[in-house]
């Protein structure tokens, strides 16, 4: 019986040890988001691949009123993100040599999330994958689409 208890002390000593790394881990994990589409994870600039978000100095009209597109898609991911743990599946480098990845919160993707809900647009030049999550918030006017809006890529050659 001596032993058994031993054992059994053993067991959940180690099991908090593995808890306490694997929750020490989580935690420590540094995310600044630089804007919409573009976040560092433990000093690593991560850009959101196959999606494009306003410029954070970008504004939307919406019923004559100015509203600032950039800085409310950037609001929308510091939101989402929270305090939650952030996963990326790199998917390469762009040519800033920055990370090309698409990240997910929970295992929801965050690039999907943000054009769901009509403040990235799928960059069709570089992929199609987000095309039916636009086609949604397009249809269902949420976001930037129930505003007057340049695509961030027109408002950077204007700009």
């Amino acid at each position: 019986m001596y032993l058994s208890k031993r054992k059994a002390i053993l067991v959940i000593s180690i099991s908090i040890l593995v808890f306490f790394f694997t929750y020490t881990d989580i935690k420590s994990q540094d995310i600044k988001i630089t804007d919409g589409d573009t976040i560092k994870v433990n000093g690593e600039k991560i850009r959101f691949s196959g999606i494009d978000t306003p410029e954070l100095k970008q504004i939307c009209i919406k019923q004559e009123v100015k509203k600032p597109c950039g800085m409310t898609a950037k609001q929308i991911l510091i939101d989402k993100i929270a305090d939650n743990n952030v996963t990326c599946v790199n998917e390469g480098k762009d040519q800033y040599k920055r990370t090309l990845a698409e990240c997910f919160v929970n295992n929801e993707s965050l690039s999907s999330y943000l054009v769901r809900s009509g403040y990235a647009f799928a960059y069709r030049r570089y992929s199609k994958k987000f095309i039916p999550d636009e086609d949604y918030a397009k249809f269902n006017k949420l976001g930037m689409w129930s505003m007057e809006f340049d695509y961030p890529w027109d408002w950077r050659k204007k700009n």
